[in-house]
């Protein structure tokens, strides 16, 4: 029986190779054109490689692939009507690096607390202030984090290290008194000082917030978006920027991605744009998601059900 093929970038085949001996065929690619050659051959496909457009082209060029693989957790990249087609499984990296999200997510929030922006500013122009730009306490301020999965509650975990006041929205919340459920945190957006986005791009979350929730937030609410630039309205953020009703924003993604030099989210008031680099912050991104793809290849070659399979329906 031949072995199955698995294409996948060369830096990841260089690491699996002496742990799968000679269960699989591994074929790596290095770039976008022996990516796009070597895709119709698999039946396991990997294409993480988003700089030379493997990520997007790969698994459009892999309709006879079985399964599916990316360490990422976003989802818009890929064809995902045409995988659910073709009854191929997708399994992606939810869990594998939420304290490194959740680091960069906690660091937004203390950066619009202390606007260690301006004082990184003032750096810049040599200019030795006087008194800091704000005077805000995280003790005893509250904090809504929508999307309490494991990324939200790795930034929950450590906003309360500093005396946040956390409160979470989680699909079911259970008994818990710090979670709330979908239904009910919109009612509730005028209690804090900061509303924090965790939860996936899907069609109930798309531009979730808009121009009322903006409205209905304390004034001078800091926002933090470590999800995706779709679940904000952009145009209506700006706006709320430029009136002040949001005091400040840092925004790891936006819509689209890379932001055009001339979008005028760059321009916004008080607003921070770290360039969706939250997840590429860490060095063992490449190691962990070699043991995970490791693990679930065991699965795979046992005829046993994967780990991580994306629910299609869902978007996550």
């Amino acid at each position: 029986m031949p072995q199955p093929i698995v294409v996948l970038p060369e830096q990841q085949r260089a690491l699996l190779q002496p742990l799968v001996a000679d269960r699989v065929e591994l074929r790596g690619f290095t770039g976008l054109d022996q990516c796009l050659e070597l895709a119709p051959e698999a039946e396991i496909g990997w294409f993480d490689d988003y700089a030379s457009g493997c990520l997007y082209h790969g698994p459009r060029a892999a309709p006879g692939a079985r399964w599916i693989n990316t360490s990422g957790v976003g989802l818009d990249i890929f064809p995902l009507a045409d995988m659910k087609a073709r009854g191929q499984v997708l399994t992606n990296g939810n869990g594998l690096m939420p304290d490194i999200v959740g680091e960069w997510g906690a660091m937004g929030a203390l950066i619009l607390a202390k606007r260690f922006d301006e004082v990184l500013r003032a750096h810049d122009r040599q200019e030795w202030l006087a008194t800091p730009p704000t005077r805000f306490e995280m003790l005893g301020s509250k904090a809504l984090i929508i999307g309490y999965g494991q990324i939200g509650g790795e930034i929950g975990t450590r906003l309360r290290a500093f005396g946040v006041d956390v409160t979470g929205v989680r699909r079911t919340p259970g008994g818990d008194p710090a979670m709330i459920g979908p239904d009910d945190w919109r009612a509730r957006l005028g209690e804090y000082d900061f509303v924090i986005l965790a939860a996936p791009n899907t069609g109930e979350t798309s531009q979730m917030i808009g121009t009322d929730e903006l409205a209905a937030m304390k004034p001078g609410v800091r926002i933090v978006n470590i999800s995706r630039g779709a679940l904000i309205d952009q145009p209506a953020l700006i706006a709320a920027l430029e009136s002040g009703q949001v005091g400040s924003a840092f925004l790891d993604p936006t819509t689209p991605e890379p932001l055009p030099a001339d979008d005028p989210l760059w321009k916004a008031p008080n607003a921070i744009i770290t360039m969706h680099l939250s997840g590429a912050a860490q060095h063992s991104s490449v190691q962990r998601g070699v043991a995970r793809f490791l693990k679930n290849l065991d699965h795979y070659l046992a005829g046993e059900p994967l780990e991580h399979v994306v629910d299609y329906d869902r978007g996550y």
